[in-house]
């Protein structure tokens, strides 16, 4: 069954924001790429942010103590226009959040020194909870390129749906199928709040005139109920989709990390009504992919 692009479900818990703190852009992602973030919780966006607004963005952290104040970058009008409202990574806070998303308040700076010998442990960030609903996205932006030599952060696909507690996942090592987020200057990642991750080691200094990798940490947040309004394609084949997480069968009982991912997918499209998981082969919206004398949702084998 083909979600429709004006399906709605119950509204989303709406956090206390003023009006002023709402934006609404054009969506950036299309149904393959909500499926991709369903599906490794993850999204990219290499330097997309000006070269200008990354050389304020540095000069701003390196003169301020930013392991003990969080930057004031939230109230600061060329970072929100420049940063928090780029339009292809906003855009992609769009299409997931649902129009009128409400913008950071805060922002964290993760700033390390380089060279540096420890790495961190694998985690998922205080305060995650094990959902498939979209209420929110933690992101992520670099104004300075930052190379596998600096410690950048590497992501774990699929981790968001991976139930375990702190202490039994920050001693691992290198863990099969992560992903590096060395980058370009001015790229931002979103991630799923709950996605593994860590830094890396920092072997080599700076690259620039900062002797820190500056990495910088904000959260958007859904006001409105999901449905599917993003980028669509009315010839997009659901029955043909691959819910598969990269690191499924590493991280998953067989074809339960795809099942996790599909039922995101249903959630924002504001159908998780017809998300029904029978078992076996069967596609979990709907009827589709189920025999003739199944169709009925209600009906018992």
């Amino acid at each position: 069954m083909t979600p429709k692009a004006d399906d709605q479900s119950s509204p989303a818990a709406t956090p206390f924001v003023r009006g002023d703190t709402l934006h609404d852009c054009p969506p950036t992602l299309d149904d393959q790429g909500v499926i991709d973030f369903c599906r490794d919780g993850f999204v990219i966006f290499p330097g997309v942010v000006p070269d200008e607004i990354n050389s304020k963005a540095i000069d701003y952290v390196d003169n301020i103590d930013s392991n003990l104040t969080p930057p004031d970058l939230a109230h600061t009008d060329w970072f929100v226009d420049g940063v928090l409202k780029n339009p292809q990574a906003a855009g992609a806070v769009r299409a997931l959040l649902g129009r009128d998303f409400a913008l950071p308040v805060r922002i964290h700076n993760h700033r390390g020194p380089l060279p540096a010998s420890n790495q961190g442990g694998w985690h998922r960030d205080g305060g995650a909870l094990y959902t498939h609903r979209v209420e929110y996205l933690q992101v992520f932006y670099y104004p300075e390129a930052c190379t596998d030599e600096m410690g950048p952060t590497e992501v774990l696909p699929g981790s968001h749906f991976v139930r375990t507690k702190h202490n039994m996942m920050s001693h691992y090592g290198k863990i099969a199928g992560t992903v590096s987020t060395a980058c370009v200057a001015g790229t931002i990642f979103l991630t799923a709040f709950s996605i593994w991750h860590r830094r890396t080691r920092a072997t080599s200094g700076p690259m620039g005139k900062s002797k820190f990798r500056n990495l910088l940490k904000y959260t958007y947040w859904r006001t409105t109920a999901p449905k599917r309004d993003w980028i669509i394609d009315p010839a997009f084949d659901f029955a043909g989709i691959d819910f598969s997480p990269t690191g499924d069968r590493a991280l998953f009982e067989q074809s339960q990390g795809a099942i996790a991912a599909g039922k995101m997918f249903a959630w924002l499209s504001g159908v998780q009504e017809q998300y029904i998981k029978r078992g076996g082969p069967s596609w979990p919206l709907g009827p589709v992919g189920m025999p003739p004398a199944l169709e009925n949702p209600t009906d018992q084998p």
